[in-house]
């Protein structure tokens, strides 16, 4: 299995507790939009019994300059390595897996049913699809309790600009309406309905924390869609 060394570029806070990581690309890494990567830190100068690994989705599409890894920041020790590191640091990348992939299908819409920091491997995806613009109908339901918990709002609303094919809804949980003129409240299947005009048709993706991403697939199985068209991508520990 090829591990690849990669320097850290820079870092930066983009949302509350939440951080993103800007990785130097080295030559012959290449991985499709939506997968992701186990990264291991070198001589680290504290552990604990969760280990030197994490498992990271990839942020940046394949067709951006670097490499992008964001994570909800803890008091792990890999963690606090991670938020103290100097620029420069190398740490090491396994090969790309998964298969929380873009469909081929270019006929079947796809919805992304998404919470916090399960947003990382769909913004590789939307980005990439954008850049290359695919025919594919594609819908963003993205909950957060507030706008200043929702990392990549920012890069999400430039797609939607972007890309007359990508309709992008976020969801806040905890914001007061006075505040947001959006979605507000928990996803259920009647907020899907006001978004998918038939609910049936599309490839569901799932991804963030355990409990949503069971409950979410509840619901759609509970309207009726497939389950060989329901993709999940759970997000525990942080």
């Amino acid at each position: 299995m090829p591990t690849y060394s990669m320097k850290l570029l820079k870092k930066q806070k983009i949302a509350n507790d939440t951080m993103a990581f800007h990785w130097e690309k080295p030559e012959g890494f290449e991985f499709i939009a939506g997968q992701y990567c186990k990264v291991t830190l070198v001589d680290p100068h504290k552990t604990d019994d969760q280990g030197n690994e994490r498992a990271f989705s990839l942020v940046h599409a394949p067709y951006e300059k670097d490499v992008e890894t964001a994570t909800r920041m803890s008091d792990s020790a890999f963690k606090q390595v991670l938020k103290n590191m100097p620029d420069g640091t190398e740490v090491k990348f396994g090969e790309p897996h998964g298969d929380f992939t873009l469909h081929q299908d270019e006929s079947k819409p796809a919805v992304f049913i998404i919470g916090g920091i399960g947003i990382t491997p769909v913004r590789s995806m939307i980005a990439q699809a954008t850049h290359d613009q695919l025919p594919h109908k594609l819908t963003l339901l993205y909950s957060n309790k507030t706008p200043a918990d929702a990392p990549f709002m920012d890069d999400l609303k430039g797609y939607a600009d972007e890309n007359p094919n990508f309709t992008f809804v976020p969801v806040m949980t905890e914001t007061k309406s006075s505040e947001w003129n959006g979605e507000s409240g928990l996803i259920d299947a009647e907020m899907l309905k006001r978004h998918v005009s038939d609910v049936n048709v599309p490839i569901y993706y799932l991804s963030g924390p355990p409990d949503m991403v069971q409950d979410m697939r509840q619901m759609l199985v509970d309207s009726g869609v497939y389950e060989d068209y329901i993709k999940t991508e759970e997000f525990s520990g942080y």
